[in-house]
């Protein structure tokens, strides 16, 4: 992190649950689609998790933490209650 001037995100000491959601969503992209693959290119890989990324993961799969909604429903929601207030 120090060679590219990263500074890393943190939370208070013993705070487990920072990064809870990112961590679940790396868990299923490595289960589902990257797992003992080989990839011939890195634009093969990148293809194939945006794929993942766009036509699953974003617009199908249900989440918790979205109270059981895909992200695209939530923000579509979200952005609909703001139009009305």
């Amino acid at each position: 992190m120090k060679e590219y001037k990263l500074v890393p995100s943190m939370s208070r000491a013993g705070n487990c649950h920072d990064n809870a959601v990112v961590e679940s969503f790396f868990a299923t992209i490595k289960k589902r689609i990257i797992k003992r693959k080989i990839y011939s290119t890195r634009e093969d890989a990148k293809a194939e998790i945006f794929n993942f990324i766009e036509m699953f993961y974003n617009p199908k799969k249900r989440h918790s933490h979205t109270g059981g909604v895909s992200p695209a429903k939530f923000e579509e929601a979200y952005y609909s209650e703001l139009k009305t207030v």
